[in-house]
């Protein structure tokens, strides 16, 4: 099934009174403006659902909700499939509140509490341990972000989670592409799917096909209440910025790169490409037939 082909229907047809999503975008703008980003971003993630096979099998989701614009949107966009009836999975929502200062500890779950999300707020002490670990002048967000994994993991593992959801975009993606380009001399991003080490937990991104613009402007309309991030989102200099300026100057002259970017990555083709793990160059010769990956 073509889950973008049949999208707007489905979200025509169903009904608009009760449920939790209903309270959730209550107070949301009627516009029509609204309502197609809306639907857009719900067509999105549903068609990331279908192209990476995020709800084979699954049954119970930890969302990773850090406070910022995304992992709110995420919730949301969830909550809404759920509420319509099209997506058969459990949630429950986790912050990981990593003992930075001045962090508001009552922000987010007095917003879980009243949209009736079933939640958990997990206390650890990361932010000490990057402060101590990193040196100055340093970077925060590897650690940190290794840090948090780890923890999010064990929490999904004892809440009896399939999978851990996070709320990457298609811009994350693309900065990662090219911090790995320019940085690690490698191909690779964040994956949309991905299994991790022990092989009990798949870690999914519904946003992977979201553009940030779209998630902010979202954001701003459901009037989240949003909490800065103090450690790495504080901090000037960092590669990750620097990708983000570059590809926010090329979609400014070039309208339109991002998506074609994107696309790129799901078009890959071997044979053009210099891995001999990849595609067994050594093996090509004249005369012998050898099968196109063009």
């Amino acid at each position: 099934m073509n889950i973008a082909a049949n999208i707007a229907d489905e979200l025509e047809t169903v009904e608009t009174e009760g449920g939790i999503a209903h309270a959730l975008f209550a107070d949301a703008p009627g516009s029509v403006s609204f309502n197609k980003l809306r639907k857009r971003l719900l067509r999105q993630m549903r068609q990331a659902f279908d192209d990476f096979g995020m709800l084979n099998g699954q049954k119970r989701w930890l969302i990773g909700v850090s406070g910022g614009k995304d992992s709110y949107g995420l919730l949301a966009l969830l909550l809404d499939l759920q509420w319509r009836g099209l997506l058969p999975v459990e949630l429950i929502a986790c912050n990981l509140d990593q003992g930075q200062p001045n962090f508001p500890k009552h922000i987010l779950p007095e917003y879980l509490t009243r949209i009736g999300v079933k939640h958990r707020i997990e206390y650890r002490d990361t932010y000490s341990i990057v402060k101590e670990k990193v040196p100055a002048g340093g970077t925060y967000c590897s650690l940190c972000s290794r840090l948090r994994r780890g923890n999010l993991y064990r929490i999904a593992r004892e809440e009896g989670c399939d999978a851990l959801v996070l709320g990457h975009h298609r811009e994350d993606i693309l900065e990662t592409f090219f911090m790995n380009f320019f940085h690690g001399g490698r191909l690779a991003s964040m994956p949309a799917k991905l299994l991790n080490d022990e092989g009990n937990l798949m870690v999914l991104r519904p946003l992977a096909y979201c553009a940030e613009d779209d998630m902010a402007k979202f954001a701003a309309a459901m009037q989240f209440p949003i909490i800065p991030c103090d450690l790495c989102g504080s901090q000037d200099g960092l590669q990750r910025n620097a990708m983000k300026d570059m590809l926010a100057d090329i979609e400014r002259r070039m309208p339109g790169r991002k998506d074609t970017m994107l696309r790129a990555l799901s078009h890959v083709n071997p044979s053009h490409l210099l891995d001999p793990k990849l595609f067994n160059f050594a093996g090509l010769m004249a005369g012998k037939a050898t099968p196109r990956s063009e």
